[in-house]
């Protein structure tokens, strides 16, 4: 063994294994806490006692915005289970698979339908890396050093941004929400001007011809962050001057204990260059076929040179989004927005009735902020005992506000269900 390592240290030419590590600071070397060996059979009893704590959404209901339920037909699993689809990884070579490269350039199609874009890139890690590419991407081509976002946004989201655009030395200026919830568009001299809607309040912001005005005046990148459901009923942000689309790309993807998700990202044609991510292209020649396109952008060039540092994609969830997709079609997928939104007013209106308030009365989609008629931090807490996740508690935007989330899973007699065991726990535990 000691005559194996000698000869595996001369060979890379060190004198020990120490120094392979002396780059990293000792102080920090601290090992790895691992348990002692165990036979397979007893890793799998213990893995099976962990895994005995997870309660799927029938067994716990839950009301938590954003990594919401949302039924997946069977035939999507049974197309991305597929083994010529069946991988996380983007497809390096651009004649790996014309069957890959074809679906994934159907993605891409259906993104643009959605948003209005022209381009769509095969996905970032989620909407919060996409915007953190999307601010860097309208920095190169405007060069002002600033971005302009809504105070009310999540804050995983702001953490993302700001650690994406510390390095390139871009101020972010945050817009404070007025008392419909709705951020102040008066814009100002920056890179792009980044907006939601629906908005983290679940609020739809339907101000099309000032938010044009606002970009047009102060001529920045307008940045719209996105639901793609909500884009199957209402209008997509080219029709009021997006230039770059970015969003969470739930669709056809299960919750996945909060992830992994895919990140939308779209732009206008002219800035396509300037596009981080991979992009599938076709030919137009008699016979078709696939290929990436602009891939000197990334990893095949100098990193200071390129416009991403993501060199992947989520390939897997691409399919799992264009497949869901397909099977529902543009009727199906209107059906399914149109019963998010109205369970989600179902919901609001008996919440109502047992006390809770609306702070907010702009029209909303599936997420809406409802004020608790009782501390919530408790109310959560004994809803949980009672087999219920509530929604997300907002101190920081609304004071004692929860943040819900309702979707097609929400039957009116499961909320119904629901609405009396939230009423039980206000009568008999409202104390604050």
């Amino acid at each position: 063994m000691q005559k194996t390592m000698k000869k595996m240290l001369d060979f890379i030419g060190i004198k020990s294994i120490e120094e392979l590590f002396e780059d990293i600071p000792k102080e920090i070397r601290r090992g790895l806490n691992l348990p002692e060996p165990k036979e397979e059979m007893e890793v799998e009893e213990e893995i099976k006692k962990i895994l005995e704590k997870n309660k799927s959404f029938f067994e716990v209901l839950s009301f938590l915005p954003i990594i919401k339920p949302h039924y997946i037909p069977p035939a999507v699993e049974e197309i991305v289970s597929r083994e010529e689809f069946y991988t996380s990884y983007t497809p390096y070579q651009p004649e790996a698979s014309q069957g890959l490269l074809q679906a994934l350039f159907e993605y891409q199609s259906v993104v643009c339908e959605l948003t209005g874009m022209d381009a769509a890139n095969i996905s970032m890690y989620d909407a919060a890396t996409a915007l953190g590419e999307a601010c860097l991407m309208a920095e190169r081509i405007k060069g002002r050093k600033k971005v302009i976002i809504p105070s009310n946004i999540f804050w995983h989201k702001k953490s993302v941004l700001k650690n994406y655009v510390k390095g390139a030395g871009i101020e972010i200026i945050e817009k404070k929400y007025n008392e419909e919830g709705l951020v102040e568009i008066d814009g100002g001299q920056a890179d792009a001007i980044y907006i939601e809607n629906p908005n983290f309040f679940g609020i739809i912001d339907d101000r099309y011809k000032e938010i044009l005005e606002m970009k047009e005046k102060n001529d920045a990148l307008l940045i719209v962050g996105v639901d793609p459901l909500y884009l199957a009923i209402f209008n997509p942000p080219s029709f009021y001057g997006a230039d770059i689309v970015i969003g969470n790309g739930y669709l056809g993807n299960h919750m996945n204990f909060g992830g992994p998700m895919l990140g939308i990202f779209a732009c206008r044609k002219e800035f396509v260059r300037q596009m981080p991510g991979k992009i599938i292209g076709a030919n137009d020649e008699e016979k078709l076929c696939f290929s990436m396109t602009l891939q000197t952008r990334e990893q095949h060039i100098r990193r200071g040179k390129a416009t991403s540092n993501i060199c992947s994609n989520e390939a897997l969830l691409c399919i799992s989004f264009l497949a869901y997709v397909s099977i529902l079609g543009r009727d199906g997928l209107r059906k399914i927005a149109i019963k998010n939104m109205e369970n989600a007013q179902y919901m609001a209106k008996k919440l109502e009735k047992i006390g809770f308030k609306l702070p907010f009365k702009r029209k909303f989609f599936n997420e809406f902020v409802s004020i608790c008629p009782m501390n919530a931090k408790i109310f959560n807490s004994k809803l949980l005992e009672k087999g219920i996740e509530s929604g997300l508690i907002i101190d920081e935007y609304v004071r004692n506000g929860i943040l819900f989330g309702v979707t097609e899973m929400h039957s009116k007699n499961l909320i119904d269900e629901c609405i009396e065991k939230m009423k039980e726990v206000i009568e008999n535990d409202g104390k604050i």
